[in-house]
């Protein structure tokens, strides 16, 4: 049996150009299993701590030494002789390590880089691909992405108030047709942004950031490029947002700078409901404040059984914050970002508990994002319903979905890929 022999850490780059954590674990077989991790620019007060050196002289305080030391330092000594296949037992130690519950005295990068790269090291021992690795025969599920379009908030520089939106491809019928689809949207948004002389630079997450005169005209905007693509929207491409409200919610209330507006949690659901009611919206994702429970209440009681709900700062893929907001009936999915919570097992716990509450799984990317592709896999071992990683015009984003494709050709004629029947489950 192969065990642990070594871990290392080093600095490397992310999407961004901003310095990120690699970690190898090395096993005795001379298996190997590498994780690059990434980092968020919207980032929910309730998440995991990323150690960052704060050295103003070196990568404006951004700098991850520290990290690489946790791993190099404290964590390795604590790894060698372990057995990899031993996941759980290695994720509950690094967290006792640690010691704290937001994991910010090791770090939250340095904690997943290891508990991930012990995983990838373990499948690769096995000769088994990491989500054949992690969710056995039963995971084999082609997840329906959503593809950015339109960028603002923290992504593209608060060119419109909402962060993202994006096209669901309802009309595809595999994985691999449905990048087609959504690939097709994109180059026709781009040219009806130039026809109407508006931007089509590259947001973080790959969407256009156009400087807009309110959040709506996104959404007309990308009506516009998917009938110029050749579709019907509502019946073969439907639209997601994410709003990241908490990105502008002040004491209070919410102030959309795009629309000229201030509006209590009341009239933000009035909004966005009218919205649902004038476009083919099938997902909002936090539409509300992370603390701000009554709106939450108010929208899913509203809006819970048209489309869906989904909360990101609202529930840190938490177990703990989630486990408080199913219990009060609020939202009906989860998004799931691993680097929120800090291992493996935690982020398998919480889809699986979601899963058993009846809520969607959207798995996805943040906007530092890197070439590592574990998402992908994590995807498909998991069953999860929707992804979210970007759009067409940034590497880190496409190196995931080319993952997806290279795994529903290995997976044949198992791959299942239900696309928008995902979304006709209600939940509320």
């Amino acid at each position: 049996m192969a065990t642990i022999v070594k871990a290392i850490a080093r600095e490397v780059f992310d999407s961004r150009g901003d310095p990120t954590l690699e970690v190898d674990v090395v096993l005795s077989s001379g298996a190997m299993g590498s994780t690059i991790v990434p980092s968020g620019a919207s980032v929910g007060k309730y998440e995991a701590v990323e150690l960052r050196d704060k050295d103003p002289k070196r990568f404006k305080g951004k700098g991850v030494l520290s990290a690489v030391r946790s791993v190099s330092e404290t964590i390795a000594p604590h790894l060698v002789g372990r057995d990899p296949l031993d996941q759980v037992g290695i994720d509950r130690m690094l967290i006792e390590l640690d010691g704290t519950e937001t994991k910010s005295k090791l770090g939250a990068n340095a904690i997943l880089g290891v508990s991930l790269s012990v995983a990838k090291a373990a499948a690769a021992d096995l000769a088994l691909p990491l989500y054949r690795y992690i969710g056995g025969a039963v995971g084999r599920e082609l997840p329906l992405p959503l593809f950015a379009m339109i960028s603002g908030g923290r992504h593209a520089g608060e060119n419109i108030d909402f962060q993202d939106f994006q096209i669901v491809p309802l009309v595809a019928k595999s994985f691999g047709e449905a990048l087609r689809v959504g690939k097709d949207v994109h180059v026709a948004l781009n040219d009806v942004l130039r026809d109407k002389g508006l931007a089509t630079g590259v947001s973080d997450t790959g969407g256009y950031p156009p400087v807009l005169e309110s959040n709506a005209q996104a959404l007309e905007l990308m009506e516009e490029a998917v009938e110029r693509a050749g579709y019907e929207a509502g019946a073969d491409v439907a639209f997601s947002m994410d709003v990241a409200a908490e990105m502008f919610y002040q004491d209070g209330r919410y102030i959309l700078k795009a629309e000229g507006k201030e509006l209590g949690s009341e009239q933000m659901v009035d909004l966005l409901e009218s919205w649902v009611e004038s476009y083919p919206i099938v997902l909002i994702e936090d539409p509300l404040g992370e603390d701000d429970f009554d709106g939450w209440k108010l929208i899913t009681r509203r809006l819970g059984g048209r489309v869906q709900l989904i909360g990101d700062d609202l529930f840190t893929t938490n177990m703990r914050r989630f486990a408080h907001g199913a219990a009060q009936g609020i939202a009906n999915g989860i998004l799931v970002k691993p680097n929120q919570i800090g291992t493996l097992t935690e982020t398998l716990d919480i889809i699986a508990a979601a899963k058993t509450a009846g809520y969607w799984v959207v798995i996805s990317r943040r906007s530092g994002e890197t070439e590592d592709t574990t998402v992908a896999d994590l995807a498909v071992a998991t069953n999860c319903e929707e992804i979210k990683f970007g759009s067409f015009s940034r590497s880190e984003g496409l190196a995931k979905y080319n993952r997806l494709l290279r795994i529903e050709e290995s997976l044949g004629a198992a791959a299942i890929y239900r696309g928008k029947t995902v979304l006709e489950r209600p939940r509320c």
